[in-house]
């Protein structure tokens, strides 16, 4: 699915240990549109709806409570984000906007979720602080690998292993919401809860990954000569 909430940004599936693009270099000249620039590409057609589906959400959670239609819409972008993932490698169809558009979406969606559980008191309000502190942290790291030449981290495997872990979560706590009775609740619950705590971990842990890269990044680039003018 889903990681994660301005932080890294990739192909779904793509590695950290490769370095990100440098902002501003050059590239060959080319007769032909480079394929990275398209807009207008079924992947990025199906992220652009998930980021559509943000308001709708926290409007069906939180102001008329329809907690049945919010699940559904969850599970709706979970098999958009795997499809548009899929998509893009079959249909050769990836671009600099999906590279973004992909994990600002997976983002979005963990924030509005974590809102609406802490609102509706299905979630302790430090566990959710803890993981939009994450991505706040990582989002500060921005400016500084702008300031050395470079573009934002791609995403790694244990990050989308967390984003997934979290969304597959997220529909079973909400079915599973404090007044919320039956087999369904009752089975979603500890389902639930499993599948948040091993993504909390993991999220917090790929963070962790991904503020080490930013340092060695750093490091090797002031080693090679020292930061750039912005």
């Amino acid at each position: 699915m889903p990681t994660p909430v301005g932080t890294a940004s990739a192909v779904p599936g793509g590695s950290a240990a490769r370095p990100p693009a440098r902002v501003g270099s050059v590239r060959p000249v080319a007769t032909e549109a480079d394929p990275a620039d398209r807009v207008l590409t079924v992947p990025n057609a199906l992220s652009a709806l998930r980021l559509v589906g943000v308001p709708v959400f926290l409007y069906l959670v939180l102001v008329v409570e329809r907690d049945g239609w919010a699940v559904l819409l969850l599970m709706a972008a979970g098999i958009t984000d795997y499809l548009d993932g899929k998509l893009a490698r079959v249909l050769g169809q990836y671009s600099e906007l999906g590279r973004l558009l992909d994990p600002l979406a997976d983002r979005l969606y963990i924030l509005a979720t974590l809102l609406a559980l802490v609102v509706r008191d299905g979630l302790p309000l430090w566990w959710a602080a803890a993981l939009i502190g994450r991505d706040a942290l990582l989002a500060l790291t921005l400016p500084v690998l702008r300031r050395h030449g470079y573009g934002p981290l791609q995403v790694n495997y244990l990050g989308k292993a967390a984003t997934f872990n979290l969304l597959y979560a997220f529909p079973m706590l909400l079915a599973a919401l404090p007044g919320n009775d039956g087999l369904i609740a009752d089975v979603f619950r500890p389902i639930g809860w499993a599948f948040a705590a091993w993504g909390s971990v993991l999220y917090l842990v790929a963070g962790t990954a991904y503020a080490e890269q930013v340092r060695r990044l750093v490091r090797a680039d002031r080693d090679a000569g020292g930061a750039r003018p912005a």
